[in-house]
């Protein structure tokens, strides 16, 4: 007696989270020009319609990766700033806690938002300048601490503070650039002890920076 034919069942669907997290780390490791739609689809699963219906478009699909990878690394860091802490030492907790997350071993190197399409082709223009808006908000998310920190007395009146964050957050995209490079976690912590000493205003250990 012949068995019969079981019929082959539709392909599991594609978890979106899970979508998010493979195309988040594909760009990541190769950059938006360097990642393919085909390389995208082979890392799900899944064909280029799918792909498509599921998340629009290639430029679409990185800012929604970039927007779950931001999701999911930078909680930890906002608490930091928001928090109570003296802002010196909140600011040494940011810089480290980056610091660790350029340099994780089981990630790529560097930061995905730091030093992403900073040069590109024409066509990608629109995708540098929302990869430019992120980096803008991540300075004025520093600016807006450093301006509650000149409140509360902890850095002089007449502090600049957006020059201020600026400096620092030229100080995040240099690590994330130096990680890629090979610099190590310590290496890199050495970079932000060393500019944690050009700090305006007062320290941590409640001594001012004269």
């Amino acid at each position: 007696m012949e068995m019969p034919v079981r019929k082959r069942g539709r392909p599991r669907a594609l978890d979106r989270d899970v979508g998010l997290d493979i195309a988040a780390r594909l760009f990541w490791e190769r950059g938006y020009e360097g990642t393919s739609t085909a390389d995208l689809t082979k890392a799900m699963g899944i064909n280029p319609p799918t792909l498509y219906s599921m998340f629009g478009s290639k430029a679409e699909l990185y800012r929604q990766a970039l927007d779950f990878s931001i999701a999911r690394e930078n909680s930890r860091r906002l608490e930091i700033l928001a928090s109570n802490l003296p802002v010196h030492e909140a600011l040494s907790l940011y810089l480290y806690d980056i610091a660790d997350g350029d340099t994780q071993p089981d990630k790529p190197r560097g930061c995905m938002v730091s030093t992403a399409v900073l040069q590109h082709a024409e066509e990608n223009a629109s995708v540098a300048r929302m990869t430019a808006a992120l980096r803008e908000t991540s300075m004025q998310t520093l600016k807006a601490r450093f301006d509650r920190a000149v409140e509360e007395g902890e850095l002089p009146a007449k502090t600049d503070t957006d020059t201020l964050a600026r400096f620092y957050g030229a100080i995040i995209q240099g690590m994330s650039a130096q990680a890629c490079d090979g610099a190590c976690n310590a290496r890199l912590k050495r970079l932000i002890d060393l500019a944690l000493t050009a700090w305006p205003g007062k320290r941590h250990d409640g001594a001012a920076n004269l």
